[in-house]
């Protein structure tokens, strides 16, 4: 069993913690609220049609830095209103999209000061930078999605993509960094609106090594219209990376040094020459799995078979280390104005090396029956890679209309090993139970044809529409070699070895339509898909072809008030097994827990419907519920099996992947920003679900339900024009309900100090991660009508980080790329919700 490791916090260092933030919160609050402030407020129109502008987002700036102060939107009547300290030069900046910017001083005395009538004026030109970095506001309510706006919030210049999604509405982040969107791990992340090589395996190992000065903005998109893939139970994450530059270069470099998790280094950038356009960036570092950081780390569980009265204890170290390396590029090229062509390509790869030293004892009725020592070691080796080419086409007498053909080659292979050698044996024979080694070479390949056509359909209505068609073989080759007592050679276990193939193509044709109205917007479409399966277990000579067509609906709906929106949205969405799931390779390195995947998977149909509030009159408040529904839900689950080894029976734990029952969810997700005075802001992230589980597994009907949840909470304080800011960051996730059990709750906190220097060009951050406890115990359990597991895993908490991140160059307009490509998120692959290996915090 693993020592008794933390895994609460005392009551007394939460309490002290909880009136510590609050006064310091309070005392932040009193000192801007007993400071004289000036309000200035004024109107905003049309300069053409003299009318009202709503939503014009205003920002009140220091005359001098330019630096920003306050900021919101203007009503409907296009009045506003803004406070400030009047200690200061200042002036407003109006901007909006399709207008010029435009920057008034402020002038006057008292505390009341109306600037009159602002006139903006119709521009296609792109925004100054001082003023869009002063004026963004963080969040955006659409008609289908929720955008975050990265570059809008000030701690994106020291954290991670993964530290800046803990205040995404509807995400969350777990112990193991696994990313949840309203609570599921079934979705797809998208780089620029397409699947990439970049998230196909671990996405967590990138999103925490890539800086998030790297991205714009992540958009959730929670009603996927036609024009996504069906695939996807709870929604579509979309990160939308920076790449602006006009006739010139951009770069950026980043690097970090963490206590635990080692060096990690990332540099990206941007140019531009005539009509030539290029985007690109990359990183490197090191791996480790949530148990290893750079030390072996305890693990253990301990299982009760409730027949026999047997209970199997295990406890030992592991240690998983190694480098990942990542990068990509776009490029782009305006031929003329009505033709442009774009091609990208990225590539992820990382190489791990496993040590496991593992003990394991069999009792029953308090007699020990069976013990040995394990010694696995391994190797890993993952491969990711994907280039697109796409011709965009507009027309003379509508460039709103746009039509674009795009393809895809994607190509994904992994290579596994693993040596598995025993000692100290008894009553464990090795004429039974011999060393043994695991191969497995296992990957998919990928061609992807798609047409979009976009435009204008009548007036106030957009139509999309499209076809697609994705090639896509699956393929896994595994054998496993058992070393002969006689020979100490060792052989192949052709009960233990299979080629296996799976074919999997997808016909599909969608078509959509949006209208816009003076307060409303709609958005309804179809998606027909037709998949046709090919899977071929070539060793045991079996072949099946199943297929079948699914029409998908979605429609969503928003109504606009003068500084808030409410959006209805319904939709289908299918979860298609990937190969992750379907592999049928045994992975036996733990003989008593055996683990494979299910080849005879069926895809999962979801029905979503949610329900969502905005306001940003003041700060911003998005109010989000929801109800999930699938009748085939494809569950993790586990049972015991008694397996006839040379006429001696033994019982293993046998986890695989199965299509059982139904899987409900009601969820509540609350998210807001505010601003305390000119230099405090706050932002809390909370978010409760409750599930219902159940289904008939190896004859046993099985029920499960209970709420699960997260919050989180991040506090920035800006010291003035002195450069320092400090910020604080926590967070609670609770952990999963499954058809089986649940998983582990986890607790959270960063401290973060950041320092401008060189005109802001370098940033400097110190960051302490969880410094309370050095390790923090994670409890999963298992429950079944035969037994009852616990598994505790140890991971580490406390590290601490120096980063460094320095931007030179050129920074102005944007690299021109086309609005429709290759979105491949049909696939479910490895379950977004498990962990990868690397952690770079």
């Amino acid at each position: 069993m693993l020592p008794n490791v933390i895994s609460r916090k005392p009551a007394c260092m939460k309490i002290s913690l909880l009136a510590l933030l609050f006064c310091f919160v309070a005392s932040l609050a009193f000192s801007q609220a007993a400071q004289p402030t000036v309000t200035i407020k004024g109107n905003v129109l049309d300069s053409a049609a003299s009318k009202p502008l709503g939503f014009v987002t205003v920002a009140l700036q220091n005359a001098k830095t330019h630096a920003g102060i306050r900021s919101g939107l203007t009503r409907e009547d296009g009045s506003f209103s803004l406070s400030a300290n009047p200690a200061q030069p200042l002036e407003v900046a109006f901007v909006f999209v399709g207008y010029k910017t435009k920057i008034v001083p402020v002038t006057g005395a008292g505390l009341n000061i109306d600037i009159g009538k602002v006139m903006l004026s119709a521009s296609s030109s792109q925004l100054q930078e001082v003023s869009v970095t002063a004026a963004k506001p963080l969040m955006k309510q659409e008609v289908d999605r929720i955008t975050y706006d990265i570059q809008a919030d000030p701690d994106s210049k020291q954290q991670s993509v993964l530290d800046m999604m803990r205040k995404v509405p509807l995400l969350s982040v777990d112990a193991n960094d696994n990313i949840r969107l309203k609570g599921s791990g079934s979705y797809k992340i998208l780089i620029n609106g397409r699947e990439s090589a970049l998230m196909a395996k671990n996405p967590s190992d990138i999103l925490k090594s890539m800086p998030a000065v790297n991205i714009q903005k992540i958009e959730v998109i929670t009603t996927p219209p036609a024009k996504y893939d069906a695939e996807g139970l709870a929604g579509i994450i979309n990160i939308i990376t920076k790449r602006r530059v006009d006739q010139g270069y951009n770069v950026g470099i980043f690097t970090r040094f963490n206590s635990v998790y080692g060096a990690g280094y990332n540099v990206n950038g941007t140019f531009k020459q005539g009509k030539f356009g290029m985007a690109f960036f990359g990183g490197f570092g090191r791996s480790f799995n949530s148990t290893g950081g750079s030390q072996p780390t305890a693990l253990g569980s301990t299982e009760n078979i409730f027949a026999t009265q047997t209970t199997i204890s295990q406890s030992g170290t592991t240690f998983q280390n190694g480098n990942f390396h990542y990068g990509g590029t776009e490029l782009s090229y305006e031929v003329d104005t009505l033709n442009l062509v774009t091609a990208s390509v990225n590539f992820f790869g990382e190489d791990l090396n496993l040590h496991n030293l593992q003990l394991s004892n069999t009792d029953s009725l308090d007699v020990l029956k069976q013990t040995y020592y394990l010694q696995s070691t391994g190797h890993t080796h993952t491969l990711g890679f994907d280039g697109a080419i796409n011709y965009q086409m507009g027309f003379k007498k509508s460039k709103d209309r746009l039509l674009t053909f795009s393809y895809k080659y994607s190509y994904a292979p992994n290579r596994q090993f693993n040596d598995n050698m025993f000692s100290d044996r008894f009553n464990y024979p090795a004429g039974l139970f011999p060393d043994y080694q695991q191969y497995n070479n296992a990957g998919n390949r990928d061609h992807t044809i798609q047409v979009d056509y976009a435009g204008p359909f009548i007036k106030r209505v957009e139509i999309e529409a499209g076809a697609k068609m994705i090639l896509r073989n699956n393929y896994s080759n595994f054998h496993v070699d058992d070393r002969d007592t006689a020979s100490q050679q060792y052989l192949t276990n052709n009960a233990l070895t299979n080629d296996f193939n799976y074919h999997q193509d997808i016909y599909s044709l969608y078509n959509s339509y949006q209208v816009k109205l003076d307060k409303w917007t709609g958005k309804a479409g179809l998606r027909l898909e037709r998949t046709a399966i090919s899977a071929d277990f070539i060793s045991a000579r079996v072949t099946t072809a199943p297929s079948y067509s699914n029409l998908i609906p979605s429609v969503s709906v928003q109504r606009s008030f003068k500084s808030s929106s409410v959006n209805l949205g319904f939709t289908q969405r299918i979860q298609r097994p990937g190969i992750f799931q379907l592999n049928p390779f045994v992975d036996s390195s733990n003989p008593a827990f055996i683990s494979t995947g299910n080849p005879g998977l069926k895809p999962e149909l979801d029905n979503t419907f949610d329900l969502t509030y905005s306001n940003f009159s003041k700060g911003s408040i998005n109010i989000d519920l929801s109800y999930a529904f699938s009748n085939n839900s494809i569950q993790n689950v586990s049972s015991l099996h008694i397996e006839d080894v040379n006429n001696r029976t033994d019982t293993v734990t046998y986890t695989t992947f199965e299509n059982l029952g139904t899987n409900k969810t009601l969820g509540l997700n609350i998210n807001t920003n505010l601003s305390i005075g000119k230099n405090f802001t706050l932002n809390l992230n909370g978010q409760l679900n409750h599930i219902w589980l159940s289904g008939t597994f190896a004859g046993s009907q099985y029920k499960n339900n209970g709420f699960t949840g997260s919050g989180f909470g991040s506090m920035r304080y800006k010291f003035g024009a002195s450069g320092f800011a400090f910020s604080f960051n926590a967070g609670y996730f609770s952990g999963n309900v499954n058809l089986q059990g649940r998983t582990a709750d986890f607790i959270f906190n960063q401290y973060l100090v950041t320092k401008d220097f060189f005109n802001k060009k370098l940033t400097v951050g110190l960051a302490a991660n969880n410094p309370y406890s050095k390790f923090y115990n994670l409890k999963n359990t298992t429950r079944t009508n035969d037994f009852y597991q616990e598994t505790n895993t140890q991971v580490y908490n406390r590290s601490f980080a120096l980063r460094f991140n320095y931007r030179f160059g050129k920074l102005k307009g944007d690299i021109k790329r086309n609005q429709h490509g290759i979105e491949n998120d049909d696939t479910k692959g490895k379950d977004n919700g498990n962990k990868g290996g690397g952690n770079q915090k």
